[in-house]
């Protein structure tokens, strides 16, 4: 809300579950200050609502909102990904895709969008129905399309929606992840997991394919220093596999 610079911020440490101390500590000033600046008994300059939105971990679409309301103009922008400024970062995507294969890639934006995949990458979503522009939260929440095409759904479902309640609580709320984690809170129970014995190194997702099982794994890849609004949204999934019948499907995947 726009002049209302003491209420987002309360808001925001609200949602951080930071005290008046806390926050002022963080941002190495007063908690009178803070205090001051939240009753709106004292107006913020331009540097510290950037270092108070640091503090608080606001992301960056949101800490343009806080100068907006301070009076100040944006300091973050949101550039596509295909203009000139950024040219250096899609170089940088293309690079680390391409030279996983043959193992599938895939670039998502903040609500789960296929923006990118290498080659293995969008022959597996081919053979999901899906293509770059889909949602693959969409994807996820039809209606035994998870039990059909995962075999330990019940775990995935249970990893999944804690995933999206954590990228929710980042983001301060986010309707379409808070609506995913929900919908796929129903495909398991708080018994559902792995039962006795050390839990593994990693989850593995182990998908159905052509009557067989290929279990398989992922790690996440974002810009940790990302100041464009949308580049801190891109996240870059890479798959590796767990045993060599999932090796030789994604070499199969690669020829494609």
């Amino acid at each position: 809300m726009t002049g209302d610079f003491g209420g987002q911020l309360r808001s925001w440490r609200g949602k951080r579950r930071m005290s008046q101390l806390q926050l002022a500590l963080m941002a190495d000033v007063s908690a009178r200050h803070i205090a001051f600046l939240e009753t709106g008994r004292a107006k913020p300059s331009r540097p510290m609502v950037l270092r108070l939105g640091e503090a608080l971990e606001v992301p960056r679409a949101d800490r343009n909102l806080l100068l907006d309301a301070a009076g100040f103009r944006a300091a973050y922008a949101s550039r596509p990904l295909d203009s000139r400024a950024m040219a250096p970062i899609a170089k940088a995507i293309t690079h680390m895709i391409e030279g996983h294969l043959p193992y599938p890639a895939f670039v998502f934006d903040r609500h789960w969008v296929v923006m990118d995949a290498n080659a293995s990458g969008r022959a597996m979503l081919a053979g999901f129905g899906l293509a770059a522009g889909d949602s693959f939260i969409d994807f996820l929440l039809t209606p035994g399309r998870g039990e059909a095409l995962v075999e330990n759904w019940p775990e995935v479902a249970q990893h999944l929606a804690a995933r999206f309640r954590l990228e929710s609580a980042h983001l301060g709320g986010d309707p379409v992840l808070d609506k995913a984690a929900a919908g796929l809170a129903d495909a398991y129970t708080p018994a559902d997991g792995l039962k006795g014995g050390d839990l593994p190194a990693v989850l593995a997702v182990r998908f159905r394919s052509g009557g067989q099982v290929f279990p398989m794994f992922s790690t996440i890849t974002q810009f940790g220093t990302a100041e464009d609004i949308a580049l801190a949204d891109i996240k870059i999934e890479m798959f590796f596999p767990t045993d060599e019948a999932c090796e030789a499907l994604f070499r199969q995947l690669a020829g494609a």
